[in-house]
């Protein structure tokens, strides 16, 4: 459900105490029902409006009061504006508490935040120093050997070309092992949602855009095997699509279409977000 306007919200508060109003007007005894009229003005209007209609009511529980007395009392005088004063009291306390919670939240949100960011930064600078090394002991090596070879191999292909065979014969062997070594690096930076075999409708079914936002996936198509590489592209743009409707677009849903087309693959993502205005 909507949360209703502040005006609204206003214009209700203002046909519930002219209601009251009337009631008080009619049965005097009615006018005790204005204390949770003092916290519901005290929550809907500004603090000086608030405090000129709380004022009001007080005045008129003190008419209707002094109407029902069949002898002048000062408790009767004195109470009402207790009373409204005491409301008052407790509705202040209990709104700087509730903005004390809202601070220590909106703190503890922004630090997870910042902890989420540093933990992705060393993540990748980790990941980063790992393929370096991984780079450095592996590709790196075979193409100085091969390098060493084939340098070999032409200076001894004129005096010794049996020699010089053998030699590009070993390069070509080592540049198939780098070949193996580098197509499992380039797995092995594949999303892990992909991993285990995972097909790429099941990694897109699988995406969450956050617990406020509902995503919807639909399959169009009989699906087809893709290269690594293009699941893995099709799959990083519908996470980075999704974190900038999360984060930007004030949706509600979210829906993902993967339609495969024959020879082509189509990813259709769509969402009832506000959108924004083009500059012109």
């Amino acid at each position: 459900p909507r949360t209703p306007t502040p005006h609204r919200r206003r214009l209700w508060l203002g046909l519930v105490v002219a209601t009251w109003v009337v009631l008080v007007l009619l049965a005097p005894s009615f006018a005790w029902c204005a204390v949770p009229l003092f916290f519901t003005t005290l929550r809907t209007l500004p603090p000086r409006a608030a405090a000129a209609l709380v004022t009001v009511l007080t005045v008129f529980v003190v008419a209707a009061q002094l109407k029902l007395s069949t002898a002048f009392d000062p408790n009767l005088l004195l109470a009402p504006p207790a009373i409204a004063a005491l409301a008052t009291a407790v509705f202040i306390h209990m709104e700087r508490q509730a903005q004390a919670q809202r601070a220590l939240i909106d703190d503890l949100i922004r630090t997870r935040r910042e902890l989420a960011a540093t933990e992705r930064r060393e993540g990748t600078l980790a990941e980063r120093q790992r393929l370096s090394m991984e780079i450095h002991d592996t590709l790196a090596q075979h193409l100085s050997s091969q390098q060493m070879l084939l340098q070999a191999a032409d200076r001894t292909w004129d005096s010794d070309p049996a020699t010089a065979r053998a030699h590009v014969r070993t390069a070509t062997g080592i540049a198939a092992r780098g070949l193996a070594e580098a197509r499992r690096l380039v797995h092995d930076l594949a999303p892990p949602e992909l991993d285990n075999g995972t097909g790429l409708a099941d990694a897109l079914r699988a995406l969450d855009a956050g617990p406020d936002i509902e995503v919807r996936f639909h399959l169009e198509g009989t699906p087809a095997p893709l290269p690594d590489r293009a699941e893995s592209a099709l799959l990083r743009i519908a996470q980075g699509a999704l974190a900038n409707i999360r984060e930007h677009s004030g949706a509600h849903t979210a829906a993902l279409t993967l339609s495969f087309l024959g020879d082509q693959v189509v990813l259709d993502i769509a969402d009832d977000g506000t959108g924004f205005t083009a500059a012109t």
